[in-house]
This record gives structure tokens, C-alpha cells and sequence, in this order.
């Protein structure tokens, strides 16, 4: 036992800093390595290693060790095995299997931080701020994040029920979704009216900055546009680069973010080149809870530039950097190692973006008017030699009310510079 004692404080030592430097200072308040911490720390891991009731490999139980410590630093920072690794690569490229939720730990449990677009957890309903306190019939309390997503990926047809606790919504209530393989499209678009068009982006990837200008290109080519809705709810984020990209595609130059961290190497600035690809027409920018860390660089920027008007929910909050730093044999940490500022050096961590106009989800139901006389009712009216416009469709009002409202904000943006230009 004293053997292995001194080997794994030998073993820290040589990881966290020189041998000699960590004992010199190991006297000194400020020391870099306490030695009776690291003795603490070998004395516990014998005590595991022998008494408890299940044996484990010591292996597995120094990435227990690491584990925990990067876990206890903040939700963001964690060990990454080979699987995870793995995993790492597929959200950024795009295809993953599973049920299609982006989640994190609350109080012991699952986190529905965002489904993703078109994948079977939306299809059944699950929304950003579920809690997910079962996986089949085991309970999530006690796991880590890593184990949960384990056993949420699965082959494509299984099927796994989820028990979901919603605010506002009385009890937890079960919800059976089957897996698929997930293939994330970064960018949606459409016309909702003449002149006005829809973007979602749904998460940022490595190619979604091309994919979001050559949208843009096309429709600017294809359509005479007066104004763009820009929808990133629920988008979870993904690679800053990315971010700064979609950024630079609207912005006409300026700084896009900046990070700070203790590191010469965390301190980052990002400006966006000359030109913009929509030559400065209004833009709204849809967001809520469910939009967080690149999607709030984005909004951050062009809120701060003044370049669209943020509308929705408060986002969720992230405004940290973290780097993966790989170890050997494929396994590597994910490491918070900075923090993340708009232009006009706002930190978004723990505050998220709040939107200039706040308008919340809500079911609209139409009222039906009462009938009343009009000119036209008249007997001899007068006829209107005017073209009858068409009556504008009711259908998003209902299914999407701050879509809606962000293309009613675009109408009256449009109303005001066509006013502005016959001056």
C-alpha cells in the first residue's frame, strides 16, 4: 500500500509540475502542488482500490479520478474517452445516432437543453427545460451525463421511454421515443411572403458560414428581398467559427466577439471583413431559452452592431470558451478555459442575450368577428376598380406566434424605409 502510495504521488507530481519545484513549495501557502493534498488524494484512492465492495481496475479508476475533477469544475468541462471523442466528431460533422437532444446535467438529472431539428425527440414533443428523470426503468439520479448518453444511443428502431418532468405541467409523464440515425441540416430557408425570407440555422457546424452565404446568395438572386427572419431557437451552439461566419456574411466589418482567459493563448478577437451580402436590409433574430453559446455570439454581434432587432425569450446563458485538449491513446478533456464577450463587452455567461422585444411562445386562437353591415353590403355601392388584394393567410399567426410577430416587425421596417427613401 505504501508502495502505491508513493508511486501514484510520484505519478501526480511529474503530471501537475516539476518534482522539485512541487516539494520546495510544498511549505508555502501559494504552493502549485501541496504535497499533503496529493497524499490525501493517493491514501483515498488505496482505501477504493482495496476495501471497496466491487473490485476495479485501476485503470478505469484513475479516469474515475479525472473525471470528477474536471466535472466539479463547471457543467463544461469534462473528460473525454475514446467513445466521447468519437462523439465529439460526429456533432461536429453533422451525424450522430441517437434520439436527436442536446442535454446537460440540473440537480441530478437530464436537461433537455435543445431537440434538434427533425429528429425523433422533437417528433415526440420533448422541449428545451425538460428534466429527464428515467431512462426506461432507470432512474438518471446518480449517473453521470456520459452514462445517460450511453444508454440514450442505440440502434436505429429501438425504442426507449423517456419519464419527463415539465414545468408548469403537473406530475412527470412518459414519453417513448425511437432512435434514429440523426443527420443535423445546419440551414433551412423559405419565402414566408413575397419579399421576405426565413433562415434557420439550426446549429453551427463545420460548413454552415458557406452554407449560410450561399442561402443568402441564392435568395437575393432568385427574390427581391425587403427583410430576413433569422430563427436561432433552440439552437445549441456548436463551433465559434462558425458563428463568426454567418456573423461576417451581414455584417459590413467590425468586431464579431472576443474571449478573455488566463491564458496568453484564450485571449481571441474575431472581426468580420468588408461587405455585407444582404447590403444592410433589416434583419429580426429569433431566439429563447433553448439558444446558447454560438448562437448567442451571433445575436450578441448584431444586436451590439445595431445591424437586426432580437426577438423572443432571453437565451440560455453560455458564454464560455472550452478547448479540447487531447491526451493519448485517442482520449483528450474538454476544458473551459475562457470567457466570451460581444462587441460592446457584454459577457453573456449565467445572462444570456435578452431580446429587444420580448415576445413568449402562446397558442393564438382567432376570434370569429360579428357580422356587420359594410360599405359593400350597401344596395348601389359604388364598385372598387382597384385589383382585390388577397386576404393574407392566418396560418402562421396560430402555429407560430413570434414568427409571426418577427414578420410583422419586418412589414413595418419595410413601411418606414420605403417612407424614408421618397423623402
Amino acid at each position: 500500500m505504501k508502495s502505491m502510495s508513493k508511486s501514484l504521488l510520484i505519478l501526480f507530481i511529474l503530471l501537475c509540475g516539476s518534482g522539485a519545484q512541487a516539494a520546495d513549495e510544498a511549505n508555502n501557502d501559494d504552493a502549485r502542488m501541496p504535497l499533503e493534498e496529493l497524499r490525501h488524494f493517493t491514501q483515498a484512492f488505496d482505501q477504493i482500490r482495496q476495501a471497496y465492495v466491487e473490485e476495479i481496475d485501476d485503470r478505469e479508476l484513475l479516469e474515475m479520478a479525472i473525471s470528477g475533477l474536471l466535472s466539479s469544475l463547471d457543467p463544461h468541462s469534462v473528460y473525454l474517452n475514446e467513445d466521447d471523442f468519437k462523439d465529439l466528431e460526429e456533432h461536429t460533422t453533422g451525424e450522430f445516432g441517437g434520439l436527436g437532444i442536446e442535454v446537460g446535467m440540473e440537480g441530478g438529472f437530464i436537461k433537455v437543453i435543445t431537440p434538434i431539428d427533425g429528429t425523433p425527440a422533437e417528433r415526440a414533443g420533448i422541449q428545451a427545460g425538460d428534466l429527464i428523470i428515467k431512462l426506461d426503468d432507470q432512474l438518471v439520479q446518480g449517473m453521470t451525463l456520459g452514462e445517460a448518453i450511453e444508454i440514450m444511443r442505440g440502434p436505429k428502431g429501438s425504442k426507449l421511454t423517456l419519464t419527463v418532468v415539465r414545468p408548469n405541467r403537473d406530475g412527470p409523464f412518459e414519453v417513448e421515443v425511437v432512435r434514429d440515425i440523426i443527420q443535423v441540416h445546419s440551414i433551412r430557408s423559405r419565402m414566408l411572403e413575397p419579399g421576405f425570407a426565413y433562415v434557420r440555422i439550426a446549429q453551427f457546424q463545420e460548413n454552415t458560414g458557406v452554407e449560410f452565404s450561399d442561402t443568402l446568395s441564392k435568395l437575393t438572386e432568385e427574390h427581391r428581398l425587403k427583410g430576413l427572419v433569422l430563427d436561432l431557437r433552440n439552437n445549441p451552439g456548436g463551433l465559434l467559427n462558425a458563428s463568426v461566419e454567418v456573423a461576417d456574411a451581414v455584417l459590413d466589418e467590425g468586431l464579431v466577439v472576443y474571449t478573455e482567459g488566463r491564458l496568453p493563448s484564450a485571449g481571441n478577437q474575431y472581426y468580420a471583413k468588408p461587405g455585407d451580402l444582404l447590403d444592410g436590409l433589416p434583419i429580426v433574430v429569433l431566439i429563447n431559452e433553448g439558444s446558447a453559446s454560438a448562437a448567442e455570439i451571433l445575436a450578441g454581434a448584431l444586436q451590439d452592431h445595431r445591424r437586426a432587432l432580437i426577438l423572443g425569450t432571453s437565451s440560455f446563458g453560455k458564454g464560455s470558451v472550452q478547448t479540447v485538449i487531447p491526451l493519448s491513446n485517442n482520449r483528450g478533456i474538454k476544458l473551459t478555459t475562457a470567457r466570451y464577450f460581444t462587441p460592446n463587452k457584454r459577457s453573456i455567461q449565467a445572462e444570456g442575450i435578452h431580446p429587444n422585444i420580448v415576445v413568449k411562445p402562446a397558442e393564438v386562437r382567432l376570434l370569429e368577428s360579428r357580422q356587420q353591415i359594410k360599405e359593400a353590403n350597401l344596395a348601389g355601392h359604388l364598385t372598387n376598380e382597384e385589383t382585390p388584394q388577397a386576404e393574407e393567410s392566418e396560418d402562421l399567426s396560430q402555429e407560430d406566434n413570434q414568427l409571426y410577430e418577427a414578420l410583422n416587425l419586418l412589414k413595418g421596417l419595410d413601411i418606414f424605409t420605403a417612407a424614408d427613401d421618397k423623402k
